[in-house]
């Protein structure tokens, strides 16, 4: 199967160790113009006021998760605009919504990274300065399997290096992740 390269907006989802960020700029850095929008750095842009993200979660964190999903939208349709292609790292899980209204250009892909949790464990324990795991990415993997089942392209890249992974998405991606 051919790899395909043109030009697309990619939502990569998953929980927490899945592989969202690390697969998102290797991805982006596939194609000629490529831009990772980490939705956690749009966290990091708060610097006084931030809600908490810890369950349950607060009204207040609702409204700035809508908010971080507004501010991805339009930062992707602004760099796709001027002839990027945009990959978004983000867990979708009960937002999914947000980004397809939000989102104005297509084509709009959806990639759902789903590796074991035993495998998001591990990862999250590897990482020098933020073990993650609990509580939220069991409560999330199982959010996203259950809320998500069917919409995109799901991969378990449980066995997959990064690289892997990409070539995997360019391969499928047009086929198997396309949203309306």
């Amino acid at each position: 199967m051919a790899t395909r390269t043109e030009r697309a907006i990619f939502l990569i989802n998953g929980t927490q160790g899945a592989g969202k960020s690390t697969v998102s700029r290797l991805l982006a850095g596939r194609f000629e113009r490529g831009v990772c929008i980490d939705a956690d750095d749009l966290l990091r842009l708060v610097v006084s006021g931030a809600a908490p993200l810890e369950p349950p979660l607060s009204l207040e964190a609702e409204r700035q998760l809508r908010l971080r999903a507004r501010v991805a939208s339009r930062l992707a349709d602004t760099f796709f605009e001027a002839e990027f292609t945009v990959v978004i790292a983000e867990i979708l899980a009960g937002r999914l919504d947000h980004f397809r209204a939000d989102i104005k250009n297509r084509p709009l892909l959806l990639i759902n990274l789903a590796p074991s949790l035993d495998v998001v464990r591990r990862r999250n324990e590897e990482r020098p300065n933020k073990n993650v795991f609990e509580p939220w990415s069991p409560i999330l993997d199982r959010a996203i399997r259950e809320t998500m089942g069917g919409i995109g392209l799901w991969l378990d890249n449980s066995n997959q290096t990064p690289e892997e992974t990409v070539d995997e998405i360019l391969q499928r991606a047009w086929m198997e992740g396309t949203l309306r």
